[in-house]
């Protein structure tokens, strides 16, 4: 049981960040920005390259790493969401070729071998009956840091005053002097950021390869179907659920079922509830 419970909450801690900032840019933009899953790669493959390849300390390759993936979540909303941002099909096009076209240059640069992230913690602990890892632990404590962070921004500052009136109304938003264009591409940035953050702090782990986007972004949009397009408490619902979910299928049958509860939630989701836990038009 003890294993069940930390393990799963490291589980939901890395699905919420990667869930978090995908449905951000959904409550903002209205959009589905299906670059996603290439951010989380990235942020694993430069922690890889800064800290590894170019010998820089891992203090400092780590967040390198993420501000690179943020510029580049930049770049992604410039260049290809923004001439594209009237047509919610051509952006979810685009943002799929650029997921497809990273992974083919990380495939072409790093090899299909699964690379070794640096971890900043090597050190087992025993948590009752349950032996867990340090760098998981440090994943977990990251997580709710960086959720908590992204909460008191979005609540109590005045970029996240110009978020969330971006959200529940982007025309009046637009007359009130608010830059919308800069305001997007914050918003993207930020998303790749925690998708990042979730590559450094989860790749030491877990298989980082150049195949690893596809199932991160189907994990994403998973929990936030679930959870409700939109809704920032439903995704972070819905990643504890199903992070939970799928740590105690993995440990009663086998780990090779887990996929099966994401899409057995979806389906159910459809089914029962289309909106989703708390799904509703504004973001937050």
């Amino acid at each position: 049981m003890t294993e069940i419970l930390v393990h799963g909450a490291v589980t939901s801690a890395i699905y919420a960040m990667l869930a978090v900032g995908f449905t951000l840019v959904f409550g903002v933009a209205r959009i589905l920005n299906l670059a996603h899953g290439a951010f989380y790669m990235l942020g694993a493959y430069f922690c890889y390259l800064f800290a590894v390849l170019l010998g820089l300390p891992l203090l400092l390759a780590a967040p390198l790493a993420i501000a690179a993936t943020a510029g580049v979540g930049l770049a992604v909303e410039r260049w290809l969401i923004r001439p594209q941002r009237e047509s919610s099909m051509a952006v979810m096009m685009v943002t799929m070729a650029f997921l497809l076209v990273v992974e083919q240059v990380l495939l072409v640069s790093f090899g299909s071998e699964v690379i070794n992230v640096p971890a900043f913690v090597d050190a087992k602990f025993s948590l009752g009956n349950a032996d867990i890892g340090g760098q998981q632990l440090l994943t977990l404590v990251v997580a709710l840091l960086s959720l908590t962070a992204l909460w008191a921004l979005i609540q109590h500052t005045r970029a996240g005053a110009a978020i969330l009136a971006l959200s529940q109304d982007p025309l009046a938003a637009q007359y009130m002097g608010i830059p919308v264009n800069r305001v997007y591409g914050r918003v993207v940035a930020l998303s790749a950021a925690l998708a990042a953050l979730a590559g450094v702090m989860a790749g030491p782990f877990l298989s980082t390869s150049p195949t690893m986007a596809l199932p991160a972004l189907t994990k994403a949009f998973a929990i936030v179907i679930v959870g409700g397009l939109g809704s920032l408490p439903g995704s972070l619902m819905a990643a504890v659920l199903l992070g939970y979910a799928e740590t105690v299928v993995a440990y009663q049958f086998s780990s090779s079922w887990t996929e099966v509860v994401s899409l057995a939630a979806v389906v159910m989701t459809l089914l029962l509830r289309p909106a989703g836990l708390r799904g509703k038009r504004a973001a937050f």
